[in-house]
């Protein structure tokens, strides 16, 4: 999972197959110790497949899931395939009935002029040391479609440097049909207990660093929430700061995702309990009614009522696939949910560029939330790559905060606990009965030693 999460990063931020795409997704990779194609590597190339089918069961569950699952393994598998040597693309073929026939010498100087005149970016000297193959025309429709390829007799004249075309549009189709099989065995997998909770965690799940362990707790005081609005909360929490000043009021699921995002930055319980207070108390409710109605659930987040459980700060994973905002919620991604020409109309309220709202709404209208995310804190920081892909608006804060400072280490800077931890993405309400006697339910569980094992050494 961390594996396509990086594909699809770099996936928009650069041109797929560029010279800068191929060298950061190979940096990417190896920092993750992704397996490489190598023989006899067996117990690597085991785990690669095990977890590749682990998500497909997870990813089969929505249509949105499914493309967005589809469309990283794509983008993966051309990569992997075109960093393969001659020899292993060919065996690569063979190995997964793709077995197209290159054409003989003689044929191919033959048809050099052809070759040369329908194969874009070829010179005749590369068409001459190019090797080609003869190929189905139902198997090369895109490349016919787009016209690079040499057509005759029914049969198209592919270069070795296209056929990756072929077999993508191979592996989408099988892919494709695969997800959907499995999408119709979800049935009988939803009545087992142990795998559903899995795979519903893992679907919505966030890898990074856990923000409930704060170092830094009380080194923000009420006082400085203004102002670090403005300067380092990412969009959705900064449009519920905003709410809550206007309204004094916000639902729950407002309080539930602002609030845990405050005690992630650093409010003690005290303060949560008083910034809430004051702030509500401003509008409808009075200060009795917030005491009875609201102080409980605060101290509850907190951990210090029900069962103790320790929540943690929404991940945008969680943000932008559950609970979306209903009208007079302030809730939710603004990249997400927000109707595009409201958000144009925030993000020039914030002195965004004309050119740079075209390029989040662009982000937005492929449903690259968090890359849009991304682009707005290079916009507002005024830099050119943040060097880091953003998955949890308390991550947006920290390097807000540490780039603003100079990259100086923080009092203010979160506490990365150094192992990624898995926590609980489907909290349940403030108001409700805790079940989970800690911060881990049993689907966390489990999902940390299925990372475990594939994380291992």
């Amino acid at each position: 999972l961390p594996v396509l999460k990086v594909v699809e990063n770099l996936g928009v931020s650069y041109v797929r197959s560029s010279e800068m795409y191929k060298t950061k997704l190979g940096a990417e990779l190896r920092k993750l110790k992704f397996p490489a194609l190598a023989e006899d590597d067996y117990e690597a190339r085991r785990k690669d497949h095990i977890s590749h089918f682990i998500l497909r069961l997870a990813y089969c569950q929505s249509e949105d899931l499914r493309r967005w699952f589809l469309q990283q393994e794509m983008d993966l598998l051309r990569y992997r395939f075109n960093e393969l040597t001659d020899s292993l693309r060919q065996k690569f073929l063979e190995h997964v009935n793709l077995s197209f026939e290159a054409i003989s010498e003689d044929l191919k100087n033959e048809l050099a002029n052809e070759l040369y005149a329908s194969t874009p970016g070829l010179t005749m000297i590369k068409v001459k040391e190019q090797m080609f193959y003869k190929v189905g025309l139902a198997d090369a429709v895109d490349l016919f479609r787009a016209r690079r390829v040499f057509i005759k007799d029914g049969f198209a004249y592919v270069p070795l440097k296209d056929i990756d075309a072929i077999v993508l549009n191979n592996y989408r189709t099988k892919l494709s049909k695969a997800l959907a099989l499995t999408a119709r065995s979800l049935p009988s997998i939803q009545s087992d207990e142990r795998l559903q909770p899995l795979l519903n965690h893992l679907s919505h799940s966030y890898i990074g660093p856990d923000y409930s362990v704060q170092k830094n707790t009380g080194k923000i005081s009420l006082e400085q929430i203004d102002t670090l609005s403005v300067k380092s909360f990412p969009l959705c929490m900064r449009q519920l700061h905003k709410a809550l000043r206007d309204n004094h009021h916000l639902r729950h699921g407002g309080r539930m995702q602002y609030g845990l995002f405050l005690k992630g930055i650093g409010l003690t319980l005290e303060q949560a309990l008083e910034f809430w207070k004051k702030e509500f108390i401003r509008g409808k409710v009075d200060a009795d009614k917030f005491d009875k109605g609201y102080a409980y659930s605060i101290r509850h987040s907190y951990g210090k009522e029900g069962k103790r459980t320790d929540y943690t700060p929404y991940s945008c994973m969680k943000i932008i696939m559950s609970n979306p905002p209903s009208q007079g919620d302030y809730h939710g991604c603004p990249f997400r949910h927000s109707d595009p020409e409201l958000l144009k109309q925030k993000l020039q309220s914030y002195k965004i560029s004309p050119s740079g709202i075209t390029q989040i709404l662009e982000l937005v209208k492929g449903m690259h939330y968090q890359l849009a995310c991304q682009k707005y804190f290079e916009l507002t920081h005024d830099v050119d790559d943040i060097g880091f892909s953003l998955n949890h608006p308390n991550q947006y804060f920290t390097e807000s905060q540490r780039l603003l400072n100079g990259g100086r280490e923080l009092k203010k800077e979160l506490s990365n606990s150094g192992n990624s931890q898995q926590k609980s993405n489907s909290q349940e309400s403030m108001n409700s009965n805790p079940t989970p006697t800690s911060s881990k339910t049993p689907a966390d569980a489990d999902l940390e030693e299925l990372e475990a094992y594939f994380t291992e050494d």
